[in-house]
């Protein structure tokens, strides 16, 4: 049976009316469109314009062309894998996620989904399989139309907002219920694998642990997922925001990625060594980790609100020191067996395209195995107490990666060249904007 008859099988026993066909464009939300069951054919896909992946968080463009002048269509196929339901569609609907082509058969090098494939080619190559577990913090906050008006903390059941922080807390979360039980049937309905429910510690910040597994996966989980939480949210009159630091005064969101390598035929964790101690490929997988991720970092923290959180004033990683079991570390090593030996990456926003920071935070660490790099010492203090040797601004950033050879080489030097210009058209495009602290404390003053 082809990839075309199991849809079309899928589509018929579950009596599809519509489909969502959707693809990740670069900061990570859902483009696509929407076919009656009726007039989609999984063989054939569907057409769109290959410029939506160059397209900017506010819907602006760059001015340089990254793809052709013509504005050619592209072809998007379906991924049978990612087969789900809308569990919130009135009718029965479906949403598949879509791979995009040339005409010719030739990947569209711009698209996330594909680079993180070509990351996840590059390991294959080498007979290795990377595992990742992403961990998902996000805020509910009451429903605000008026984006120049600060958030508040929603009510929940005891109509009543937080009090002082609840990190951990039971009841916190309980008081939720009505949300978090639609959103555990809506992911289970969507194989989303949801693993674990932890109360944050901003006032009604939370976080969703995904269990560990194949990096695309994980990544198409991740996407669906904030869509899923969003909905669910709306439903009971808030938002789900992953806006990195959505609140002043209060925790920015992460997105941790606890990842390791195993080998593809053996499936034995190649962190560890056949007598259970660390591996050589292990200390060279952090230190890629730690001289690639600065490079990264567009990739990690893609907006200008990400770099609120990477403060030595919050609980967020200010550089890439390394320790077991430490938390102020930009990456810790968790106590575990030798089998589930891995370093959790705790650089990136919430607010990132997940098939990007997956491509990033592995990629890293296979240029560090490949290039047999040694790490500095773990530390055994405070990571706070280091300096702070990551880019502090967007724009900082975005010069790294343009002069990271190896990182181009590794993610395509097309795909850099137009995300950079993006992410500089997006910089650009906020620094025209003056801020209420700037006509408060220097209108009348300077």
């Amino acid at each position: 049976m082809t990839s075309a008859d199991k849809i079309n099988a899928w589509l018929d026993e579950n009596r599809i009316t519509e489909i969502e066909c959707m693809v990740s464009d670069m900061s990570g939300i859902p483009r696509g469109k929407i076919i009656p069951r009726r007039k989609y054919k999984p063989e054939e896909g569907i057409r769109m314009a290959e410029a939506v992946f160059t397209q900017t968080v506010t819907g602006d463009f760059p001015e340089a062309d990254f793809t052709p002048k013509t504005d050619p269509d592209m072809r998007l196929l379906p991924d049978a894998n990612t087969l789900r339901i809308v569990p919130w569609a009135a009718e029965p609907t479906a949403q598949i996620i879509h791979d995009a082509y040339r005409f010719d058969g030739t990947p569209v090098d711009l698209s996330p989904r594909n680079v993180l494939k070509r990351v996840l080619n590059a390991y294959d190559e080498l007979d290795l399989q990377p595992i990742v577990a992403p961990e998902m913090e996000f805020y509910l906050v009451q429903m605000q139309p008026d984006e120049d008006l600060p958030l508040e903390p929603p009510l929940g059941r005891t109509r009543r907002t937080e009090a002082g922080r609840q990190s951990f807390s039971i009841d916190a979360m309980n008081d939720y219920n009505d949300i978090f039980d639609v959103m555990y049937d809506w992911c289970e309905e969507q194989g989303i694998a949801v693993d674990t429910l932890i109360h944050e510690m901003g006032p009604a910040q939370m976080e969703i642990n995904l269990d560990h597994g194949n990096p695309l996966d994980l990544a198409d989980q991740v996407f669906l997922f904030k869509r899923t939480i969003r909905e669910v949210a709306l439903r009971n009159n808030m938002y789900a925001t992953f806006m990195a630091k959505p609140m002043q005064g209060e925790p920015g969101s992460a997105m941790h990625i606890h990842q390791s390598v195993i080998h593809k035929h053996s499936k034995h964790n190649i962190f560890s060594d056949d007598e259970g101690n660390a591996s050589a490929q292990f200390f060279q997988h952090i230190a890629g980790l730690q001289t690639y991720l600065p490079a990264a970092m567009p990739l990690l923290a893609p907006f200008v609100n990400s770099y609120r959180r990477l403060s030595r004033f919050s609980t967020a990683p200010i550089n890439l020191e390394w320790g077991y079991d430490n938390r102020t570390c930009g990456l810790r090593v968790p106590q575990a067996d030798a089998d589930a030996r891995r370093v959790e990456n705790r650089l990136p926003g919430v607010d990132v395209n997940p098939y990007l920071a997956f491509a990033a935070s592995l990629g890293a660490g296979l240029l560090g195995m490949t290039q047999k790099l040694n790490p500095s010492e773990p530390l055994v203090g405070s990571a706070y107490d280091r300096p702070q040797n990551l880019p502090r601004h967007l724009d900082d950033a975005v010069s790294e990666l343009l002069s990271c050879q190896p990182l181009h080489d590794l993610l395509g030097l097309s795909f850099v060249q137009c995300y950079a210009a993006i992410k500089e058209t997006e910089f650009e495009e906020f620094f025209e904007v003056i801020s209420p602290w700037e006509r408060r404390y220097l209108l009348l003053q300077v």
